[in-house]
């Protein structure tokens, strides 16, 4: 396995890294500082690790364990902050940058990766901003953001950008089928129905549940008739947000809780000594906060779910000719797209929208909910 396999639809993104990784270190034509942005799903973090591979990597030799190294995040001389909070605090931060200060150990370089630099505040940014200004000789530092206008200015001088695209829902049904072994009728339907999020398509490919929780999800928006339907399908769609978010982080919560109590020397079913408490309880409060988080984020997964079923019915109100997103409900879209009108979809999809920006702005999620489901109740495709 090579250092960019299991990457699609990147190539002028590959081809810039590798270049970069086939510098000897020293040389001044390399970029210290590299800002990798795109859509979510686009691969972001994903093509920083496989650079991250490539510049740590001492040759041939040593390119599969350096690899299996940075996957498990195990490599001495790499540093990653992936944070599953609302932002990054300045302490971590803080101590990524004390990291960064050291030659590497192992490696060609020393390897610092940010994969949600978006998230973190103007003060914490500017404490990243004085080490991007003067890194030691061999460390590098990989950002990842949505797009360049989600970080300070003064970053965005001090870095090189890579701006990565929406892979082709062809070239993600290939990876599925080539590193996952799905089907290419599955693999086709996922890649389609995630909209190129390659790692949604891969949940949906593989895991039943995941499919049965959006199926949900569409038939529920689907079914709104009054202002009661519509407060029912909020209830609906914030308990399938709720499992969602459950599937994805009750697991990784047990293997972290495993983990710290063998760190700590604590046999499994064993009494957690007094004096070790307080850390198992910082651990479960970075859970809670990943619940939340992971909550979240279900939420707006399901709201760009309700935004291409609109989409789908709107284009067959214009009498687009393509295919569908949600081309397994073909019938029922027909059906609503003939009930209607496209200013009233059109009204729907801006209800979608602002309910997005509403639970990003903190407002209570079902409350979102409910006032958008009332305003597609309103104007119901009937």
């Amino acid at each position: 396995m090579g250092v960019w396999d299991h990457l699609t639809g990147q190539a002028d993104a590959i081809e810039a890294f590798t270049a970069a990784a086939s510098m000897a270190p020293g040389n001044i034509a390399m970029t210290h500082s590299w800002l990798i942005t795109g859509p979510p799903g686009s691969g972001r973090s994903n093509l920083a690790y496989a650079f991250a591979a490539a510049l740590l990597s001492r040759g041939p030799d040593d390119e599969e364990q350096t690899i299996r190294q940075v996957a498990a995040r195990t490599h001495p001389d790499l540093a990653v902050l992936a944070t599953e909070r609302v932002i990054i605090t300045i302490d971590e931060v803080r101590a990524l940058v004390s990291a960064s200060q050291f030659s590497p150990s192992v490696g060609r370089y020393r390897v610092v990766v940010i994969e949600d630099a978006d998230r973190m505040t103007e003060r914490t940014s500017n404490l990243l901003l004085k080490a991007l200004e003067e890194p030691p000789p061999r460390t590098v530092w990989l950002l990842c953001a949505p797009s360049e206008a989600d970080l300070i200015p003064t970053i965005r001088s001090r870095v090189r950008s890579v701006r990565l695209r929406v892979p082709a829902v062809a070239d993600v049904a290939l990876l599925l089928q080539e590193r996952d072994g799905v089907d290419a009728e599955t693999a086709e339907r996922a890649a389609r129905e995630a909209q190129s999020h390659i790692g949604m398509a891969h949940r949906l490919a593989t895991d039943p549940d995941a499919r049965a929780r959006r199926e949900q999800t569409l038939q529920a928006a689907l079914g709104i008739r009054s202002v009661s339907d519509a407060v029912i399908a909020a209830a609906t769609l914030l308990a399938v947000a709720g499992d969602d978010a459950k599937a994805i982080t009750l697991e990784k919560d047990a293997q972290e809780r495993e983990g710290a109590l063998r760190s700590l020397g604590v046999a499994p079913g064993g009494t957690v000594p007094l004096a070790l408490r307080s850390q198992l309880r910082a651990l479960e409060d970075d859970q809670k906060r990943r619940a939340t988080r992971s909550l979240r984020d279900g939420i707006d997964r399901i709201l760009v779910d309700l935004l291409s079923l609109y989409r789908d019915i709107l284009l067959l109100q214009l009498g687009v000719a393509t295919e569908p997103i949600n081309q397994s409900i073909r019938g029922a879209l027909e059906s609503q797209a003939e009930a209607s009108t496209p200013a009233a979809t059109l009204r729907v999809m801006d209800a979608i929208t602002t309910a997005r920006i509403r639970i990003d702005s903190n407002v209570s999620p079902v409350l979102a909910l409910e006032a958008m489901l009332v305003a597609v109740s309103r104007h119901a495709l009937r």
